[in-house]
């Protein structure tokens, strides 16, 4: 996998992460283009780190990943090691998202990316618990990553959808803080 630079990315082997294809990812960081750079990120169901190892090309000057698959958590590590600059902080969480997240509680994110299986029922839980927890900074955003048949986004808590862009079977929405007259 080839990411920004034409950077070769290792990846795991099999079907236990599906990458985020080129075409959404280009079209993520050109929708994002003027808020990376020197921008908090937060990679969520990491993967091999292909998203945030982009951030981290791009100028983002803090990376994070949550990931399950130890594996998998091996390989954002080497990725983001290759990338990454000495001014640049990166870390690499692995565990369960629900439970990962609340040790994040004192932090905030300009650009969050959520990738998590299409068949799972992560969703509505990590947006909550990203809602609860203050994880977005006042100017940040979330894109979601998702097929449109296995689950309909629509706002949670504090943070509501901006906009959507749709990629085939792959559906990006983007959400935001949500304005003090939408909160409920």
């Amino acid at each position: 996998m080839r990411i920004y630079g034409n950077r070769q990315l290792k990846t795991l082997p099999g079907q236990n992460t599906r990458p985020t294809s080129a075409r959404v990812r280009e079209a993520l960081f050109n929708i994002w283009q003027g808020a990376i750079t020197d921008c908090r990120w937060l990679d969520l169901c990491a993967g091999n780190g292909s998203m945030g190892a982009e951030a981290l090309c791009r100028g983002a000057i803090e990376a994070v990943a949550i990931e399950q698959n130890g594996k998998a958590c091996q390989i954002i590590k080497q990725n983001w090691q290759q990338v990454a600059t000495k001014e640049q902080y990166f870390r690499v969480i692995r565990g369960d998202i629900r439970v990962k997240l609340k040790k994040l509680q004192s932090q905030q994110f300009d650009r969050i990316y959520f990738d998590p299986p299409y068949a799972g029922k992560l969703y509505e839980s990590v947006l909550n618990e990203i809602s609860a927890g203050n994880l977005l900074s006042s100017e940040g955003e979330i894109a979601v990553e998702h097929n449109p048949q296995q689950w309909e986004a629509k706002p949670i808590e504090t943070l509501e959808i901006c906009r959507q862009k749709v990629y085939g079977n792959t559906v990006l929405t983007f959400y935001q803080k949500a304005s003090p007259s939408q909160e409920s």
